[in-house]
């Protein structure tokens, strides 16, 4: 299952039927789970630990320093869950110092090629980034979401669960959850309805996501008056108490 050509540091631990291809590299450090597929042409360094059952695709570069300047070398990590598929030249960095010293990264995740996950983010699990998209350092993406082609997300922004990130958005402030955005920079343009449905929320729940939205975007309220103003829908609809939990506690504040 290991390739002659491949070459594994005496310092990493591979768990039971593990594939790597040829010229693939990984490093002192590195532990990867049972089932995984790497590749060939991947390199992966450490301290960074895999778990089981993801498949890394050719050139794809995972747990390499990150670009951060301030970096000097600190032996911070990378963590990743189960069962991601990581296609061919996406990057993937190890965290920083200056923020918990890690990046974070769940399970069943799909990372097209050569998009990038930056220092210290923090990416949930079923998440999407299409070709291209990027986040930047610090950046926290929930479950459910999906990074549309060439999108980009600015550092600190948090994206809240379910959310969608339309293709050639610039995110510079927080996106709430169940939200749609698309531009440069990126703006409100509706709901994720379509992927609601799919994940199995019931239609009373998807127009109450809807009137929120419609409260925070389309009624001239301030965020106080439109997070009182939905205080019926919040305890009828965890979905809206959600989104009000996040705006609540948005730091950059929200797209508008």
């Amino acid at each position: 299952m290991i390739h002659s050509t491949a070459i594994i540091e005496p310092g990493a631990k591979l768990g039971n039927n593990v594939s790597v291809g040829p010229y693939s590299y990984i490093g002192n450090d590195v532990v990867i789970g049972d089932d995984c597929i790497i590749e060939s042409h991947v390199v992966i360094k450490g301290p960074s630990t895999i778990g089981s059952g993801n498949h890394i695709f050719q050139f794809a570069s995972v747990g390499e320093a990150c670009q951060d300047k301030k970096y000097n070398n600190e032996p911070t990590t990378l963590i990743i869950g189960d069962n991601n598929v990581i296609r061919e030249c996406a990057t993937i960095h190890r965290g920083t110092i200056q923020d918990q010293g890690v990046t974070k990264i769940g399970s069943n995740n799909l990372f097209m090629a050569y998009t990038h996950v930056a220092h210290d983010a923090v990416i949930g699990n079923n998440v999407i980034f299409a070709n291209n998209a990027s986040v930047a350092g610090h950046v926290h993406v929930g479950d459910w979401v999906i990074l549309g082609g060439n999108s980009g997300v600015h550092q600190f922004c948090k994206i809240g669960d379910h959310a969608f990130i339309g293709m050639y958005s610039g995110v510079n402030k927080d996106v709430p959850p169940f939200v749609t955005t698309i531009g440069m920079p990126a703006g409100p343009a509706a709901t994720n309805k379509e992927g609601m449905k799919r994940r199995g929320f019931e239609s009373d729940e998807i127009m109450a996501v809807r009137r929120a939205y419609k409260a925070f975007y389309r009624k001239s309220l301030s965020v106080d008056e439109a997070i009182a103003s939905l205080s019926d829908d919040a305890a009828k609809y965890p979905a809206v108490q959600t989104m009000i939990d996040f705006v609540k506690s948005s730091e950059r504040g929200i797209v508008r």
